[in-house]
């Protein structure tokens, strides 16, 4: 699929910036004052740009409020609204910490669940299509929330928690390229069943259905090279969970700290580019891209 600037933006930062308040809701650190300001308005900036990012994938961004009204079969709608409530309790919770010094631990409890479970309905907007069988798998929420997860840890400087998750990400991750490059194969559908034509014989395009291109291709049949996609895994991997890894388990250092995080926020973005690049969705067997 076409990997557009504004969702990768969105998935990244704001699922580091959920990451974050699920942390600052748990009370893995607790600021207090003008120090829980800063925090809070960093994990805003996070969360709220990544998703103000998303609707400038829209047709319509004006209407992205009616997607409120479909919940009851709408990721999409369930992200909003999940998104909304945490960002609503989290608010209420940082006001505590900024203005009275005070934690109240049952919305801080109740923040975090929010946050976990916007992460969670923003990765099943892609686990749940079965036209593209490599996110149709257990890893695409498994990897969205370990990612959102291990990035507020990183975040917050918890080390070894930060190591656990980043290198867990890494193996699941590798799995996830691994079992997903033979999913669309393995799923049996190809040209034949795609038109319907297979129980005549082979079924092969005679020519494109059309001599410009389409939304359909723009969106949907983008291809990268295998050669450029080891190498980008390899850089994903390599910044996204190896520096920072090797950069935490030096002595403790501020700098070290930032450029940890900058380094796995530059890793994320490239696996997400990934992420949709290689999505392979079927549509692209009606035009020979598969």
């Amino acid at each position: 699929m076409h990997p557009a600037p504004s969702v990768i933006i969105f998935t990244t930062f704001s699922g580091i910036g959920f990451g974050l308040l699920f942390w600052l809701g748990l009370g893995a650190i607790v600021p207090t004052g003008f120090g829980a300001f800063i925090w809070f308005a960093i994990a805003y900036l996070f969360a709220v740009g990544g998703l103000l990012a998303s609707t400038f994938h829209l047709g319509h961004p004006e209407r992205a409020i009616k997607a409120f009204s479909q919940w009851q079969t709408s990721w999409l709608s369930r992200e909003g609204i999940c998104a909304v409530a945490t960002l609503l309790i989290m608010a209420i919770y940082g006001a505590g910490l900024v203005f009275a010094g005070t934690r109240i631990g049952i919305l801080g409890f109740l923040g975090a669940l929010g946050a976990v479970g916007t992460v969670f309905t923003t990765s099943m907007i892609y686990a749940q299509l079965k036209t593209v069988p490599r996110w149709k798998h257990w890893t695409t929420p498994a990897l969205f929330l370990v990612l959102s997860i291990g990035g507020g840890a990183l975040m917050t400087g918890q080390i070894w928690l930060a190591i656990i998750l980043l290198l867990g990400a890494a193996a699941l991750q590798f799995y996830a390229w691994q079992t997903g490059d033979g999913r669309l194969a393995a799923s049996g559908t190809n040209m034949a069943s795609a038109t319907g034509l297979g129980h005549i014989g082979q079924v092969r395009a005679f020519e494109p259905p059309h001599t410009g291109t389409n939304y359909l291709l723009r969106e949907f049949v983008h291809q990268v090279g295998r050669k450029h996609a080891a190498q980008l895994r390899l850089i994903a991997l390599g910044l996204g969970f190896v520096l920072p890894v090797v950069l935490l388990l030096l002595p403790f250092n501020h700098v070290f700290g930032v450029l940890a995080v900058l380094s796995h926020i530059a890793g994320v973005l490239a696996l997400r580019w990934l992420f949709f690049a290689q999505a392979e969705h079927v549509v692209g067997l009606y035009y020979g891209k598969r």
